[in-house]
């Protein structure tokens, strides 16, 4: 099966994650992706920098890899005229317009959405912000980190006295995926009604949802929970567990996997004990079980409590680090990464394909990042700029 979104073109003017890695998504897809950026390179471009230029400026970093395979990339200096009326040509002929940009920002370049859609009816305006587009916080700019912290997340994942933040930005690569399923239901609406629209996402609804079981419990119950850190408050054992040789994670919920559990450890009578039924009671009482639990690995080898209790039935995992993440034979053997090659890395880089299988549809990674401007004659000759014109717009350092 072809393509499912071939023939779409998609103008990519976002910044960092939630923008460009839903841009990445739709070209997963299919479709045609244009990248905007400053001449110089967008800030995203070199972040995790995997290699170093020989004048020591870094070079395509880690995100790019991840954010940028597949697209088009054209260079435009937005402060000046010439280069707001080139993305107003693009934006023109472009289906969908994805821009985490601020709102101010947004209405400044005339790609807000009343600015969009008098230039574009039919074209769909993607937007990510940090905190939405009404409110005391609509014009503060954020991060993920920010994001997490605010939905009560870190709060919960780390102690009442040391907050943690996840590793993984996972409010950025979650508002991503969010704001490509909203632009694809925007195409699906628009084949039945020829109009486009605003789609809107915001790193913190989005993290809000994530934590929405916590947020609901605590509004109905006043529970007040504070963070535990790895150990779970609602079943047990569920937590981090040291071995011999490192360190596993071990999660337990719901009366069968216990009553396993039990036998697993030589107690099989915790299974009919009454201050244990349930999986709420078992939290309440998480210290007495993860140290039965704790008592069991201590005198273990990671592969020997890991093969127990996949024997037992009860799901658990190593803790590994980052190369032992690649290197796991698990990942390779459902082909998560694709290897990448780009001018000057000394080796491919293993970035994610799109983690969905499809039995009968073409997606995932399509091809590597594109050089910083390696599209700009062509994307302009796309919308109507001839030679000469392109010329003048190179010398006077528009493009």
């Amino acid at each position: 099966m072809s393509p499912l979104l071939k023939g779409v073109r998609v103008l990519d003017i976002g910044r960092y994650v939630a923008g460009p890695y839903c841009a990445t998504l739709l070209g997963y897809f299919g479709a045609e992706v244009i990248r905007v950026e400053r001449r110089e390179g967008g800030e995203d471009r070199y972040i995790a920098p995997l290699f170093t230029h020989d004048d020591g400026a870094p070079g395509e970093g880690g995100l790019f890899m991840q954010t940028g395979c597949g697209k088009k990339s054209v260079t435009l200096d937005l402060s000046k005229p010439q280069g707001r009326e080139i993305l107003h040509r693009l934006a023109a002929v472009s289906d969908i317009v994805v821009a985490n940009l601020p709102p101010k920002a947004l209405k400044k370049l005339g790609l807000d959405w009343a600015g969009f859609s008098a230039m574009n009816d039919k074209g769909i305006l993607v937007t990510q912000t940090s905190f939405g587009s009404r409110g005391p916080d609509a014009d503060k700019g954020g991060f993920d980190g920010v994001a997490q912290a605010m939905s009560g997340a870190m709060y919960l994942t780390g102690t009442p006295d040391h907050p943690a933040k996840a590793g993984a930005p996972y409010a950025d690569f979650s508002t991503a995926v969010f704001s490509a399923l909203g632009a694809m239901a925007a195409l699906m609406a628009r084949d039945k009604t020829g109009r486009g629209q605003h789609v809107e996402t915001s790193l913190l609804g989005v993290a809000l949802a994530a934590m929405n079981s916590h947020l609901a419990e605590q509004a109905v119950t006043q529970i007040n929970r504070a963070g535990t850190g790895n150990r779970v408050q609602t079943s047990a054992p569920s937590d981090v567990f040291k071995t011999l040789d490192g360190h596993i994670l071990v999660h337990t919920v719901g009366d069968g996997l216990f009553k396993r559990w039990a036998a697993l450890v030589g107690r099989p009578e915790l299974a009919d004990d009454p201050r244990y039924r349930g999986d709420q009671a078992r939290g309440d009482a998480r210290d007495a079980l993860c140290a039965i639990m704790a008592d069991w690995c201590g005198g273990k080898s990671t592969d020997d409590a890991l093969a127990a209790l996949q024997q037992a039935g009860v799901p658990s995992g190593p803790v590994l680090t980052q190369q032992q993440a690649l290197d796991n034979p698990q990942a390779d053997a459902m082909e998560f990464f694709k290897s990448v090659t780009f001018p000057g890395l000394p080796l491919p880089a293993p970035v994610a394909d799109l983690p969905i299988d499809f039995s009968d549809l073409d997606a995932g990674v399509q091809g590597p990042p594109p050089r910083l401007g390696e599209h700009s004659h062509a994307v302009l000759r796309l919308v109507g700029y001839s030679d000469r014109e392109i010329a003048e717009l190179e010398a006077n350092e528009i493009i």
